[in-house]
């Protein structure tokens, strides 16, 4: 009763066992090495031969390379080390913009066995950016009459790094009227602004010069500085005003150019030229022609460059409103970019094979490609599908690798070749599909002897014919190509009458005519049975047999020869008596025999008619 109980307990536990090798094995497919920017080419990344296993040598006896995707090259393998090296310079910047993490993955293909590993590398910021500012001076005018504790916005720094390598502060020259404070927006950003501690006065100091100083977290520390120049006015208190401190719209990425998506409205409580509001976006160094436009006056936001949601999903736009003597506001405006099925799926080949023996066993490999749409979700679920009725079937594989592979064993003489056409489909509505054409031609082997279309052959000569006479032609016809169908033929050893028939008769290899090889004379034979054999040339060779009969015909070459009574051999004329009491058709002497000629003659009348 124990080992009962037991029993369920084992088999839990072999299945966690079997559970653990299958996840280990997926995750063995997955390499990841991290390595920083900038750094010189061929600098070492990771160990590719250590992490599969192999020597150094075996990455080139296996054919080991790597395959990307729609990407210029960033690595490479190094044969001696077995080491992944880098191939060139790297700017994780340029890669990856401002994004935390930065990953390149890739794939190492094995060619002997087409295995596929999927590597994902880190690129790693170093500080190689300081901070810049949108513009070297900026103006800014403020009335007399603010009071102590008004803020400014200031224009913001854009640091290209990431992580501690980024801005991280700003500061302020010493002075007697402003100090610096810096806020976090809901995007993370750090924002400067202007605080006012003590009270303006235009008729003492009308111009104030300010330094903004924007600094790293690097090692070492970089920086970007910002004049302000503050020109003092007699009043305008207020700056405008956002309705929201944050706006989000969504786009479909097929929306004509033109369309307007949005408007933002600020506004300012002061009256005349004071609250007079224009909107102006805000600039940020290294980027993009601008997607969007903004109506400085209206504030209406309009598409003005076709949106690609495989180029950018989501867009932010800095905006700025300003009023008559310049104080100013900003917002954001969120635009995220909706996908639509606007792109097929692409092949990229990565091997394939143009010839395959007949032969070959089911699962033989004809090609390896992979399938990719720059789409997302929906649109980019690929499913890929062959013709009915062909001898072939599809495998998928890791990252949309597909093989194509041979189900059953093929004929060349029912088809030379295959055009196979492969239909990759996204999952779209409604969806879009293209085709790829994998041209295959089956290799002859020798599987088919040659043939001759009659079961056996019957040739008529007339006896006396010249030597060197064709009889017949013979054709055997093999269904195979090239050598495996070029058929010779051959006379089977054998002997007639003592003498090896090979004297008598004779047979051209290539063409099959059959030849005498000498006169025949009926009155020594009348038929001849002989076999002949043709072979193919195939390796090794195949043959077959078929039987001859020749029939020699009698022609009238013998003049009628007295055999009874015989002439007398001293010239004196011959005499013969019969007696009286002979019978009608008496013919000889009863004491004498007729010679075997005549006996013939007697027996088979009909013969000397022929």
């Amino acid at each position: 009763m124990a080992a009962l109980q037991k029993l369920p307990q084992r088999r839990r536990l072999i299945r966690l066992c079997f559970l653990l090798v299958v996840l280990w094995e997926v995750g063995a497919r997955q390499m990841h090495y991290s390595v920083p920017e900038e750094i010189d080419k061929g600098s070492f990344v990771g160990d590719i031969a250590k992490d599969l296993g192999l020597e150094p040598p075996a990455l080139a006896e296996r054919g080991v390379r790597i395959i990307s995707r729609g990407r210029s090259q960033l690595f490479a393998l190094n044969p001696r080390s077995g080491s992944l090296v880098t191939a060139g310079r790297i700017d994780r910047e340029e890669l990856c913009a401002q994004s935390t993490r930065c990953l390149v993955n890739f794939n190492i293909l094995l060619e002997d066995k087409l295995n596929i590993y999927s590597v994902e590398v880190e690129i790693t910021d170093i500080n190689d950016n300081a901070p810049r500012f949108g513009v070297e001076e900026l103006e800014l005018k403020i009335s007399e009459m603010t009071t102590p504790g008004f803020r400014i916005p200031l224009k913001s720094a854009h640091d290209a790094d990431v992580g501690e390598n980024t801005l991280q502060k700003y500061e302020l020259n010493p002075n007697d009227h402003f100090s610096l404070d810096v806020r976090s927006g809901v995007d993370g950003n750090k924002h400067p602004e202007l605080v006012l501690e003590l009270a303006l006065d235009r008729e003492e100091k009308a111009i104030h010069y300010l330094l903004l100083v924007a600094l790293d977290g690097g090692s070492p520390v970089r920086s970007g500085t910002s004049r302000i120049c503050v020109t003092v006015l007699d009043v305008n208190d207020n700056a405008p005003i956002f309705t929201q401190p944050e706006y989000r719209v969504s786009v479909p990425e097929n929306m004509p150019v033109g369309t307007r998506i949005l408007t933002v409205t600020a506004t300012d409580t002061d009256e005349g030229y004071n609250a007079q509001v224009a909107y102006f976006q805000e600039k940020t160094l290294g980027e993009t022609p601008e997607v969007f436009e903004l109506e400085s006056t209206s504030g209406d936001i309009t598409i003005t460059k076709s949106l690609d949601f495989e180029d950018a999903k989501v867009h932010e736009i800095d905006i700025e409103a300003q009023d008559g003597p310049g104080l100013l506001t900003r917002t954001k405006v969120i635009v995220t970019v909706l996908d639509v099925n606007d792109n097929a799926p692409e092949f990229y080949m990565t091997s394939a094979t143009s010839s395959i023996p007949e032969d070959s066993p089911p699962g033989t490999i004809i090609a390896l490609f992979n399938v990719h749409d720059r789409d997302s979700g929906q649109n980019a679920f690929i499913t890929c599908s062959l013709p009915e009725n062909l001898p072939f079937k599809l495998e998928r594989s890791v990252d949309n690798y597909h093989r194509l592979v041979t189900t059953r064993a093929l004929d060349r003489e029912q088809f030379s070749f295959y055009n196979v056409t492969v239909t990759a489909k996204d999952g779209g509505k409604p969806s879009l599909s293209k085709d790829a054409y994998i041209l295959l031609q089956v290799a002859d082997i020798n599987d088919n002897p040659p043939t001759f279309p009659h079961m056996s052959y019957s040739a008529y000569i007339p006896e006396n014919n010249p030597r060197g006479a064709s009889i017949i032609s013979v054709v055997a016809h093999d269904p195979d190509s090239d050598d495996n169908a070029h058929v010779t033929y051959s006379l089977t050893e054998d002997t007639f009458q003592g003498a090896p028939l090979s004297s008598y008769i004779s047979i051209n290899s290539d063409t099959g005519i059959v030849y005498a090889l000498r006169s025949f004379d009926y009155e020594q034979f009348q038929d001849l049975q002989l076999w002949l054999t043709a072979w193919d040339n195939g390796n090794p060779p195949l043959s077959s047999n078929v039987s001859l009969s020749i029939f020699v015909l009698d022609q009238n070459d013998n003049a009628p020869e007295i055999l009874y009574p015989a002439l007398p051999t001293d010239g004196s004329t011959g005499v013969e008596l019969a007696p009286r009491s002979a019978e009608p058709g008496y013919l000889r002497h009863p004491e004498k025999k007729l010679p075997r000629e005549f006996k013939k003659c007697k027996e088979a009348p009909e013969k000397l008619n022929r």
